[in-house]
């Protein structure tokens, strides 16, 4: 296998020299607080070394979400010493001009900045190469340089495959690690991973073949299909919020809730993803893969544990009871709609048929709102209304709970009725939760104001919420697909 040139002194440094500096002495994470108990222990695990190889790297998801997001894991001492990154991508860069690539990025997209020594430390791990998908020749070089990987680094075998490419080349390269052997996990020659970022097909019968394509090289316990919602702090905590706090659960039913509204708005149009878009609309964009997540968890029982296949069992259970509607509840349950030229702080803005390559007579949702309903114990005959939209007044991602109205009218000197409590789970952006409820106004009348208890992450916690992405490419790391 070919190595990357020595780096110059001011550019990123090879592991041995790390090692030589530290005197051979692994990364430690800084100390928790102080307790005998914990000595020489850290409340995070880290996954075992290996190498990630990440196809679709000179892509924008790349770019712009996994690098930035490994580069924290580096920088909070997440990633084990011994890892290393195989960018794979058609363009013809070596190890120097890529890596000077990603530092832009970095740059450009990091949550929290590295400092040098870091930077450098991280852009070290990672190396080129260049080659078609198709390519058999391209595989078998990367077969071989993994394996040798293996012996200069001591990454054991263990490999994380990432999928950050259109889903139309899903298939060739799993077809491609299958030929060339590189899902086969050994007994005790380390594990193999597959991430595969959504959309997962275009529709059913897609989705179904692309399962099997997979399916026939990867054992399911190796594959982790991911939604990068899913990884955001608020959603995490959902799961905490219901089934680790006594006062709510009693209280998430029929007979207590009247409705909930799962609401996801941006303010931007499509952007450059015209051609996107075309061919995938609001419906497949987000509502059936973003939208539905959220739904299920907050309408799936509570799982017998919180590892994955609980996890699924009880989310799956909530998608079978959703009612199938006829063409008769579409038309009455389901709004679609498409945003126009207008004005956004004062710049005017163009429509979506006046997008770049969007066709001019398109019927393509960029909005819609639907109504779903679940029907089981719990939640029978309380409306589930879902809505996404781009060119929104403004940019945001909450789940709504309201509550019904009290039964009786009690306190009728009152200027105005108490409104249904409502509970507000704050996604994004300005992630918390929001409780509204009645109160008396201070005074010798009987005057009721609705008020709001607001919990926020930024106020409540000290430390920095990790972006989704992080999230979510630690837990496959460390073998986690809950």
């Amino acid at each position: 296998m070919a190595r990357a040139a020595s780096p110059a002194p001011t550019g990123p440094r090879t592991i041995r020299e790390e090692r030589l500096e530290r005197g051979g002495k692994r990364r430690r994470a800084p100390k928790a607080e102080a307790n005998p108990l914990r000595e020489g222990l850290r409340l995070e695990r880290v996954p075992d070394p290996h190498v990630m190889v990440l196809f679709g790297a000179t892509g924008d998801l790349s770019h712009r979400k996994v690098f930035p997001a490994l580069a924290q894991l580096w920088r909070t001492n997440l990633l084990p010493q011994d890892w290393q990154l195989v960018a794979v991508g058609r363009r013809p860069y070596d190890d120097e001009t890529f890596r000077a690539e990603i530092g832009k990025s970095l740059e450009q997209h990091s949550r929290v900045a590295l400092d040098a020594e870091v930077g450098a430390q991280f852009l070290g791990r990672i190396s080129y190469h260049q080659g078609d998908f198709a390519d058999d020749a391209a595989f078998d070089r990367l077969a071989e340089r993994l394996d040798a990987m293996d012996v200069e680094f001591g990454t054991q075998g263990h490999r994380l495959f990432y999928l950050a490419t259109q889903s139309s080349a899903f298939p060739v390269i799993v077809a491609q690690l299958g030929r060339c052997g590189l899902d086969h996990e050994v007994h005790g020659g380390g594990w193999r991973r597959i991430v595969i970022e959504k959309p997962f097909g275009r529709d059913l019968d897609s989705a179904k073949k692309l399962n099997r394509e997979v399916g026939r090289v990867f054992r399911e316990s190796q594959v982790y299909r991911i939604d990068h919602y899913l990884g955001k702090e608020t959603v995490r905590n959902l799961m905490v919020f219901r089934f680790g706090n006594g006062i709510f659960e009693p209280l998430w039913n029929r007979r207590y809730v009247d409705h909930v509204q799962i609401t996801m708005a941006e303010s931007i149009g499509v952007e450059e993803r015209g051609s996107f878009y075309e061919e995938t609309g609001a419906t497949r964009d987000v509502v059936q893969n973003h939208l539905l997540q959220l739904l299920t968890l907050v309408a799936m029982e509570p799982p017998a544990t919180f590892e994955a296949d609980a996890l699924r069992d009880e989310k799956l259970k909530v998608l079978r009871a959703i009612q199938t509607p006829t063409p008769a509840d579409v038309a009455r349950n389901v709004v679609r709609g498409q945003y126009g030229p207008g004005w956004v702080a004062a710049e005017a803005v163009k429509g979506y048929r006046q997008e770049a390559e969007v066709d001019p007579e398109s019927e393509t949702e960029t909005f819609l709102a639907a109504r779903f309903q679940v029907d089981d114990w719990r939640w029978s005959d309380v409306p589930f209304y879902l809505r996404t939209g781009k060119r929104l007044p403004k940019r945001a991602t909450e789940i709504a709970i309201q509550f019904k109205q009290v039964p009786h009218r009690l306190f009728q000197d009152a200027a105005v009725d108490p409104e249904p409590n409502l509970l507000a789970i704050r996604i994004q952006p300005d992630e918390g939760i929001l409780l509204r409820f009645g109160s008396k106004v201070p005074g010798l009348g009987l005057d009721i104001r609705t008020v709001t208890m607001d919990f926020t992450y930024g106020s409540a916690f000290s430390v920095d919420s990790p972006d989704a992405y992080e999230t979510l490419i630690l837990d496959a790391m460390l073998g986690d697909a809950s």
